[in-house]
């Protein structure tokens, strides 16, 4: 008799646009009909090599790391600032601190290495992302990073499509 897969850790991705609404709702319902908690992953590029070597004409490493971590402090905070609204907004005045979000992780790297990443550090069960917010030949089409993501993944991917579907 197959057993079904237990999905207790979901990965939600966002890149905090304001498309996310409907991927950021099917993550919420992931976590609440498996019971599960939900971590939310931003991943910020990381600067090139030459805005690195003009900054560091001007300021010191210590000043750029400095500039680095309060640029990680200030997304994390929007984040929350962010799904708060949501979820006042569009789930009845709830809060974070109502809903099944363990934590908010912000990470600097190449987005899909660092989704992999996080997903297999944190042991999760599922990673819910959204397809694209990019229009090519008025089409949506997936993103790069999405199906990089769908392409190698080694847990289930749930692709959401950036849009509100008409009733």
């Amino acid at each position: 008799m197959l057993t079904t897969p237990e999905v207790k850790k979901i990965l939600y991705v966002t890149d905090l646009g304001k498309h996310t609404r409907p991927v950021f709702l099917h993550a919420l319902a992931q976590a609440a009909n498996n019971n599960a908690s939900l971590h939310v992953l931003h991943v910020v590029e990381p600067m090139t090599e030459v805005t690195c070597a003009v900054i560091q004409q001007y300021l010191s490493e210590e000043d750029v790391k400095k500039v680095r971590k309060d640029g990680m402090k200030k997304v994390l905070k929007y984040m929350k600032k962010r799904i708060d609204k949501f979820l006042h907004d569009e789930c009845g005045g709830k809060s974070l601190e109502s809903e099944p979000i363990e934590e908010i992780l912000v990470v600097a790297g190449k987005p899909s290495e660092e989704i992999l990443r996080v997903a297999e550090e944190h042991e999760m069960d599922m990673i819910v992302i959204g397809k694209s917010s990019r229009k090519v030949r008025g089409s949506k089409v997936m993103g790069s990073t999405t199906r990089r993501v769908n392409r190698l993944s080694k847990i289930p991917v749930l692709v959401v499509p950036n849009v509100v579907p008409s009733k």
